[in-house]
């Protein structure tokens, strides 16, 4: 499903040239729950937005399904988004001032191909995640936990094919953590691909395959049967 080939990422200023990523390869397969761990600065979250098609690499190429994203331009690169990809965030990037029903909606806003579908696909979605019954409540009046499920909610609406978590229980308790590592889990046994960034080692033992980075660089790989 995804092929990176000594992908590189270096941010320059004036004086001097940061490596983020140095000659990254790395295969996903469909279907696959993939955590990839280390110590903050390690390029966890730069090799993160590159499989999002949100940061390109500075060398290297990225085939998603026999598709090179390195040779897209901006807007096909945003509808390739759009079609394939969700996202989950640490700090869960709700909109205030919309209900959970239009925080979802916004997932969904910009595939035209469903445009007379969204009503079902966001009641669904909200459905999936056990909050069908808050789709008028604003985030404001929803806990932390809820926050998230809504944010994963609206990375699932448009079945995208691959779902990329960026420290999705790093703002959560425990027990909410739990609840979103099993709503995760759920979504992997149902055929959705994840790649997901943690610090935490336990979860990340829950996932198919582990990966540790440092210094930019992928150090070790684990595959555990789940």
């Amino acid at each position: 499903m995804i092929e990176l080939k000594n992908i590189t990422r270096l941010y320059r200023s004036v004086e001097v040239s940061t490596a983020a990523l140095r000659s990254i390869d790395l295969t996903i397969a469909k279907g696959e729950f993939l955590a990839i761990m280390g110590p903050s600065g390690c390029g966890k979250s730069t090799l993160l937005n590159i499989l999002g098609a949100i940061d390109r690499p500075t060398t290297g190429s990225y085939h998603y399904d026999g598709l090179e994203l390195t040779r897209l331009n901006e807007a096909n690169l945003a509808e390739f988004r759009a079609r394939h990809l969700g996202f989950v965030f640490q700090s869960f990037n709700l909109v205030d001032d919309l209900t959970v029903q239009e925080n979802v909606e916004l997932g969904v806003l910009y595939r035209k191909d469903l445009k007379g579908q969204r009503s079902n696909l966001v009641e669904a979605a909200l459905d999936r995640v056990g909050l069908a019954h808050r789709a008028r409540h604003f985030p404001n009046q929803l806990s932390g936990g809820q926050q998230q499920r809504v944010a994963i909610a609206r990375a699932i609406a448009g079945s995208p094919d691959l779902i990329l978590a960026d420290e999705p229980t790093g703002n959560l308790d425990s027990e909410n953590g739990a609840q979103i590592m099993s709503i995760l889990k759920g979504l992997n046994a149902a055929g959705s691909t994840i790649v997901m960034v943690t610090h935490s080692r336990a979860q990340a033992d829950q996932a198919s395959r582990q990966i540790d980075m440092l210094d930019g660089r992928l150090l070790l790989s684990v595959t555990r049967a789940v």
